[in-house]
C-alpha cells in the first residue's frame, strides 16, 4: 500500500485552500488593524464597529475575486476526479 499519490493529493488540497482563503484573510485582517487603529486613535472602543468595514471589504473580495476561486475550486475537483482511478490502482 503507497500512501504517497494520497499525501501529495492532500498537500495540493492544503495548498488550494490557503490560495482561495488568502486574499479573503488577508484583506478582513488589514481592515481589521485600520479599524483597530481608528479606534484607538478616536477612543471609540465599540465591539460592533470593526464588522461592518469588515464584511463590506470581503463583500468586495468576493465581487472580484469570486470568479478566480470558483475557478480554482472547479479545477481542483476535476483534477481529483480524473486521478481516482489512478489512486485506487495504486492503493
Amino acid at each position: 500500500m503507497n500512501d504517497g499519490p494520497v499525501m501529495q493529493l492532500a498537500g495540493q488540497a492544503l495548498y488550494v485552500a490557503a490560495a482561495i482563503a488568502g486574499p479573503i484573510l488577508a484583506s478582513a485582517l488589514g481592515i481589521g488593524l485600520v479599524v483597530a487603529l481608528v479606534q484607538t486613535l478616536t477612543q471609540i472602543q465599540e465591539a460592533t464597529l470593526s464588522f461592518l468595514p469588515k464584511l463590506a471589504v470581503i463583500a468586495l473580495v468576493l465581487l472580484f475575486a469570486g470568479h478566480w476561486m470558483l475557478g480554482e475550486l472547479a479545477g481542483f475537483t476535476v483534477q481529483i476526479y480524473r486521478e481516482i482511478p489512478s489512486l485506487v490502482r495504486t492503493l
